[in-house]
């Protein structure tokens, strides 16, 4: 994989120091680092880099709200001393959640599984999507799926004019199998296919068979920018 580009954020001038130190280390990768959060925010929408590495409480812009607002084909690790966060971390597909001080070899299987998620993004589209269904695999083509629902440790995955299918593996999982310019995730139970968009507000969305289905919070900006940036906005209730 080619050099991967990195902005750090942390609102801690030494804390930007040992992780510019780790990206040297490891190699490989390119950083850039912001002590104010706006700064590195507005950065990050214009550069679009592979991976970002965020502080969570800081001066200004809280580091969740940073997450939100991250362009979808941006992986990102959270680097925090609050460990308070690390389910909300996690619930906002945080790749990883790097508890300080972390050490070398922490920080370096934190950016593995980034990088290969980033390599799996970047990777040819997959027409079809392949899961496990009881003990056989099931292929699903991409086009047939309107949404995904989580259930407990399943996923009910809904296709238009045929059954859902149950599968034995997590939302977030599933949301690392989609192509990211397809498929977006809207709530901490829900991804939908942005092809099968009829139209939608800030708190809901609705696709075609006029299923409507809410917009969480946490992913309601995330969820706003990437849909206008789709063309859709012109179809929004407001």
């Amino acid at each position: 994989m080619s050099h991967i580009e990195c902005i750090a954020i942390d609102d801690e001038p030494i804390a930007l120091s040992i992780i510019s130190n780790f990206c040297e280390r490891k190699g490989g990768l390119t950083l850039s680092t912001f002590c104010e959060p706006e700064v590195g925010l507005n950065e990050i929408l214009q550069k679009r880099p592979d991976l970002v590495f965020l502080d969570i409480e800081m001066n200004g812009l809280n580091g969740l709200d940073i997450a939100q607002s991250l362009p979808q084909e941006c992986c990102f690790i959270f680097t925090t001393a609050y460990i308070q966060y690390a389910l909300e971390g996690f619930n906002l597909d945080a790749v990883d959640f790097l508890y300080k001080p972390f050490s070398y070899e922490r920080f370096s299987a934190a950016v593995d599984k980034a990088l290969r998620r980033i390599e799996f993004k970047k990777a040819k589209p997959a027409k079809e999507l392949i899961i496990k269904k009881e003990y056989t695999n099931v292929s699903i083509p991409l086009s047939e799926i309107t949404y995904i629902e989580a259930m407990e440790n399943y996923s009910k995955i809904f296709r238009r004019d045929k059954p859902y299918i149950l599968s034995h593996i997590s939302l977030k999982n599933l949301l690392e199998m989609l192509p990211p310019n397809d498929f977006i995730r809207i709530h901490r139970s829900y991804i939908i296919a942005k092809g099968q968009i009829l139209h939608f507000n800030k708190r809901s969305v609705t696709l075609v068979g006029e299923r409507n289905l809410p917009i969480g919070r946490q992913y309601a900006q995330s969820t706003e920018s990437a849909l206008k940036n789709d063309r859709l906005a012109g179809d929004s209730n407001r």
